[in-house]
């Protein structure tokens, strides 16, 4: 009686709060919000337009801020998914009965609605009241979702993040970005490349000129991001390095080295396969071809774009998406010049954790087995994957990192939860890790958790919002995780890795960083092909 009592008065404070505060004024308009389903006392605004919609004569054009501050908003549910081609079921050996769910919600595939009118984010906070001063305000985590730059959604409980803004005081926010053509045309003629990097951009900067009415930090803003959304936080380290707005990055399982892309002309060639789909490739001038890929239903180009099938690369548990981010040198760079940058130190100044899963094939040997290739080698595995695309480009980043002195964090997760696992050897597989740090797995599977993976669920969070609070040192003052260095001339290198759930045991183990960068010696790194050092 005493617990029911205690959460009823929990909600009736929290509801009391809402009232007392009112509707958020935002650049947006007048936003409300509501108490999030489940939680106690958390906040939740969702489907909130960060800029106008990317439609007629948007489509393919930089995103352009919305700014309506006498619009109201009931943000009590989310916006419409950009238009993506998600990802078919596959009936994959051994996969148990939560797999299927699972891979649904994280590979967009449970069929949520999409829509061009797509550029909006979610904010989740516990209330505030009138009377928050600056020594108070939170600090502020925005997630970017991966998915190749092809598919991924907010409208997920794999992002949810109410959980995590109940279990620590911090502000969770999830970015719907443009995705496959519209976000990477990839057209020559286009005088803007790389729309769905300048969509992350222009929220952040929506972020930062509102979320102190949310009760947020602006100086405390924290980007992370998993596989393309790790990439995309890489990139955004080039791409802005005197104004990063954000005052640290957190990379999962992907950075600017980790994957291959097409080069310029294959993604021309591409958007010109397209065109001529669509019937737009009369000989005409190119700003007329525009205007017809502008007046055509999104559907039919995004039915025409997925006809177009992945390149091939040099592992065969990876593909180049055919609609990329492009070299433009301003939002993403080409190989040789972020071998070049990286080795200059030409990148924000800011703190990084960087990290993977122990497994990374675990999942990606699933849409491999979609395309009929279904026994890859121990060594395809591990020398042309986990190493090419994650263990070396951490270990290359982080070193890049602490050599300009600047604080970098790197990690490793091996938990196998039974209410996360796919199949029985699928480990700790690609995307697994967000299940801690959103703390979403139980309402991802319909599974329990234990009560190991809850206190590693509960440590995680813990560590993700002592580093957003202070990329410098929270981590080694809240949670005691050493930074990543490394030792001059003759001294012993002591650089380390946090070894997270081995095991899984509920806590962390700190090893040297030999074991790991040994078998990055002569490796080419994934997205590169540069030698690892």
């Amino acid at each position: 009686m005493t617990a029911v009592l205690a959460t009823a008065t929990a909600s009736i404070s929290c509801y009391s709060a809402i009232e007392k505060h009112g509707p958020v004024s935002t650049s947006s308009g007048l936003i409300t919000g509501h108490i999030a389903p489940n939680t106690e006392c958390v906040m939740e605004f969702l489907g909130i337009p960060y800029a106008k919609p990317p439609v007629g004569d948007l489509r393919f054009a930089p995103p352009q801020k919305a700014f309506t501050p006498d619009l109201s908003y009931n943000a009590s549910a989310f916006g419409y998914d950009c238009p993506l081609t998600p990802s078919k079921p596959v009936n994959y050996p051994g996969f148990y009965p939560q797999a299927q769910r699972i891979l649904n919600y994280f590979a967009s595939a449970a069929g949520t609605p999409q829509s061009e009118d797509c550029l909006t984010l979610n904010i989740w906070t516990k209330p505030i009241s009138n009377t928050t001063s600056d020594s108070t305000l939170k600090p502020v985590l925005i997630f970017f979702y991966g998915g190749r730059f092809t598919i991924g959604n907010t409208n997920t409980p794999f992002y949810n993040g109410a959980n995590f803004a109940s279990a620590q005081d911090i502000i969770i926010i999830t970015v719907n970005y443009r995705l496959n053509i519209f976000g990477f045309p990839g057209s020559p003629t286009l005088p803007s490349q790389n729309l769905g990097l300048r969509d992350q951009r222009l929220a952040v900067e929506w972020v930062r000129d509102n979320i102190p009415r949310f009760g947020g930090d602006p100086s405390k803003i924290t980007l992370f991001g998993q596989s393309s959304g790790g990439v995309s936080v890489d990139y955004w380290a080039y791409a802005y390095p005197t104004d990063p707005i954000a005052h640290g990055l957190v990379a999962h399982s992907g950075t600017a080295f980790s994957f291959p892309s097409n080069t310029n002309p294959v993604q021309e060639s591409n958007w010109n396969t397209v065109v001529s789909a669509v019937n737009c490739s009369s000989p005409t001038p190119p700003s007329t071809v525009l205007s017809c890929m502008r007046t055509l239903p999104w559907q039919t180009l995004l039915s025409a774009a997925s006809a177009i099938k992945p390149a091939k690369s040099t592992s065969p548990l990876r593909s180049i998406p055919p609609f990329y981010p492009t070299p433009d040198n301003v939002t993403v760079f080409s190989p040789s010049s972020y071998l070049s940058l990286t080795r200059s130190g030409q990148f924000a100044p800011i703190p990084v954790l960087l990290g993977n899963t122990d497994n990374e094939a675990g999942y990606y040997r699933i849409p491999a087995f979609a395309q009929n290739i279904t026994s890859p080698t121990p060594s395809q595995i591990i020398s042309s994957f986990l190493l090419e695309s994650f263990t070396c480009p951490v270990l290359h980043q982080a070193s890049a990192r602490t050599r300009q002195n600047i604080p970098a964090y790197v990690y490793r997760y091996f938990a196998d939860w039974e209410n996360t696992r796919l199949y029985p050897t699928s480990g700790a597989y690609h995307g697994v890790d967000l299940h801690m740090v959103f703390g979403g797995s139980e309402e991802v599977s319909g599974l329990s958790a234990s009560k190991d993976q809850r206190v590693l669920t509960g440590l995680m969070q813990r560590a993700w919002w002592a580093f957003a609070d202070d990329p410098e040192n929270g981590l080694g003052r809240w949670v005691g995780w050493p930074r990543f260095e490394i030792g001059e001339g003759k001294t012993k290198r002591v650089a380390v890795v946090v070894e997270i759930g081995r095991g899984n045991r509920p806590g962390v183990e700190v090893v040297e960083v030999e074991g790991y960068e040994r078998g990055c010696e002569g490796v080419t790194m994934g997205a590169l092909g540069v030698v690892a050092v």
